[in-house]
């Protein structure tokens, strides 16, 4: 089996998945990718505001989280996040090194996105965080 097909596989179980990013067709691409992957994109967000109101809700199985939301840090959203035992994944364009100090350990996606890595990513938090359980 193909790996792309393998992961098809995993995310058709319904991930649901909470987005941050503030680049509208950055977001709207991936909910597309997503969605091709057997994800559900459950909600958006492009502001650090909008963001911890959908952790609050916790209608979702694992964020990815833009790091930089406009001239925002989305690390209030990892670190409530975290507090929650809810799993992440990082993108961004600037590294491991630009994450905050406190979740330099977490998975991170490289911008510009590799379908493949994206899918991976998402598939190997969310099922870390169900075996942590």
């Amino acid at each position: 089996m193909r790996a792309m097909e393998q992961w098809r596989g995993e995310a058709a179980f319904g991930r649901r998945v909470l987005v941050v990013e503030d680049e509208p067709l950055i977001a709207l691409a991936l909910e597309e990718t997503l969605a091709e992957h057997g994800f559900h994109v459950v909600a958006s967000a492009q502001t650090v505001a909008v963001a911890l109101r959908h952790v609050a809700s916790a209608q979702f199985d694992v964020a990815l989280l833009d790091l930089a939301i406009g001239a925002e840090s989305v690390e209030p959203v990892a670190d409530r996040l975290a507090a929650m035992g809810l799993p992440f994944v990082f993108a961004t364009g600037y590294g491991r090194s630009a994450l905050p100090p406190a979740h330099a350990a977490r998975p991170i996606v490289a911008k510009p996105f590799r379908t493949e890595a994206l899918i991976a990513a998402l598939v190997a938090a969310a099922r870390h965080a169900a075996q942590s359980a």
